[in-house]
């Protein structure tokens, strides 16, 4: 078996040598942030609600469901982009990193549930190794679900604050680093630190959209410095909204959540009064121009 699984590694380093394939035009939506759930039916159901709408998703893979989910990804480059879902403390860690990079995956995530908090310097090698290959990093942030209650857990939402990824994006500036759930509930110091930190975005899955359904207009107050002309904000005509990318966060193959997200995200920046075009890159411009520029900063590398 380990026989055929390195052939297998060495047929998709052979396919995807060279540029990365990608479709030309800009999709209309890109979900950074839908799970794989290792069930190969929800991959066709992921493709056709994709086809339906024009759109493209970061699908999270984790290492055991690779070889089955990479040749899928391979097949609708103008659909999928490979995301490994590793875990920071494993042991082979920088190995996993290495199988996915070979196998065209363009980015890591979604991590999560990390020993020590998420900029501790023990994770520096992985970060490094991530921004040797130019991918993206997608990190859970802010409170997460407890499944089992009754099961004993080392995690810690301390250790996931939003906050965390500051030193990450400032010391790695090469990368891409996106904050899932954008730290919720700190939202307020989630995007200050994105008010800075040009690499680094959020998106807004999870439960916060359906919590502040009924002040949809809270976001005004965190997004503050649209148009503010001032040595304390960023030299920019860009919406303070754009530091949002859109995520639906499906997972166990429930596909209805991304059509419940959209709609949620919808609400929420018509609520804010975002402009269409602010609006179009937080649904697509902004992960369309990051994946564009990773392929272009990967092929001079390569």
């Amino acid at each position: 078996m380990k026989r055929y699984h390195l052939l297998f590694v060495t047929m998709i380093c052979v396919f995807v040598s060279g540029p990365l394939p990608a479709q030309s035009a800009q999709p209309r939506i890109i979900d950074g942030h839908v799970h794989y759930n290792g069930d190969p039916a929800f991959l066709q159901k992921l493709l056709a609600r994709l086809d339906s709408v024009d759109g493209m998703a970061f699908l999270l893979v984790p290492p055991a469901d690779l070889d089955t989910a990479a040749p899928f990804i391979h097949a609708h480059p103008n659909r999928l982009i490979g995301f490994g879902s590793i875990k920071l403390d494993a042991p082979d860690a920088l190995q996993q990193i290495d199988r996915f990079h070979a196998a065209g995956f363009r980015g890591l995530g979604e991590l999560t549930s990390s020993l020590h908090n998420y900029d501790d310097n023990a994770y520096w090698p992985i970060y490094k190794r991530a921004a040797r290959y130019h991918m993206i990093l997608l990190f859970h942030t802010g409170v997460v679900a407890r499944g089992n209650p009754s099961k004993p857990q080392d995690v810690s939402f301390d250790r996931m604050r939003a906050t965390r990824l500051d030193r990450i994006a400032r010391s790695f500036p090469t990368l891409t680093v996106i904050g899932a759930h954008m730290g919720n509930p700190d939202y307020a110091e989630a995007a200050e630190i994105g008010r800075w930190d040009p690499n680094l975005y959020f998106d807004l899955s999870g439960s916060s959209l359906i919590k502040k359904q009924n002040d949809y207009t809270f976001f005004k107050s965190i997004f503050w410095w649209s148009g503010v002309v001032s040595p304390h904000t960023p030299k920019s005509g860009h919406s303070a909204f754009e530091k949002l990318v859109f995520g639906s966060d499906v997972f166990g193959g429930d596909l209805e959540e991304f059509d419940r997200e959209v709609k949620r995200y919808h609400a929420m920046l018509d609520a804010c009064g975002v402009p269409p075009q602010a609006q179009r890159d937080i649904f697509s411009g902004t992960l369309w121009r990051i994946l564009n520029q990773q392929q272009k900063e990967s092929s001079v590398s390569n």
